[in-house]
C-alpha cells in the first residue's frame, strides 16, 4: 500500500499516458480506415494532457526536479539557504494552494451553471474537478520535497561544525 501511496501520481501518469495513447491509435485506425473520425478523441485527449501535466507536475515536485535558478541559493551560507528555502518554499505552497482554491471555485462556478463539455456533452466538472486536486497534490509534493532539503541542510551544517 505504501508503494502505490507513494508514486501514486507516477501510476496515474502511466494509466492517462496509456489511455491516451490508445485513443490516439484508435482514432488514426478509424479515421483511415473508415474516413470517419471519434469526435470526442480530441475532447479527451485534451483532457487527458492536463492531467498528465498536472500528475507529472507533482511527480517533479516530489524530486526536486522543477525549472529552478539556483546559482544564487547555492553561493549562500548554509544559514542563509534555509532562509531562502524557507521563503522560495513558502511563495511555491502558497501559489499552489492559491491555485487549487482558485480552481475550485471554477468547479464551483460549472456545477452551478451545468456547463457542458463541446463534444460529449458531458458537465464540464468531470473534468475540472482533478485540477484542484492536482495543485493540492503538487503542493503535497513540494512541501515532501522541503522538508527533505530541510533536513539535508540540517545534517550538512552538523557536519561542518
Amino acid at each position: 500500500m505504501t508503494f502505490i501511496l507513494r508514486n501514486a501520481e507516477m501510476i496515474a501518469c502511466a494509466i492517462i499516458f496509456l489511455a491516451m495513447t490508445t485513443l490516439g491509435f484508435v482514432n488514426v485506425v478509424v479515421r483511415y480506415t473508415t474516413s470517419y473520425s471519434l469526435a470526442a478523441s480530441e475532447e479527451l485527449l485534451t483532457n487527458g494532457f492536463l492531467l498528465l501535466t498536472i500528475f507529472g507536475a507533482a511527480v517533479a515536485a516530489r524530486r526536486g526536479e522543477h525549472l529552478a535558478v539556483t546559482l544564487f541559493y547555492e553561493l549562500l551560507p548554509r544559514g542563509l539557504r534555509k532562509l531562502a528555502l524557507l521563503l522560495s518554499g513558502g511563495l511555491s505552497l502558497l501559489l499552489l494552494l492559491l491555485s487549487a482554491w482558485f480552481c475550485l471555485e471554477l468547479v464551483q462556478n460549472q456545477l452551478s451553471s451545468g456547463i457542458r463539455s463541446y463534444a460529449l456533452q458531458v458537465p464540464a466538472w468531470y473534468y475540472s474537478i482533478a485540477v484542484p486536486f492536482g495543485f493540492f497534490l503538487i503542493a503535497v509534493r513540494l512541501a515532501q520535497h522541503l522538508v527533505d532539503e530541510w533536513r539535508a541542510l540540517t545534517k550538512a551544517e552538523r557536519g561542518h561544525v
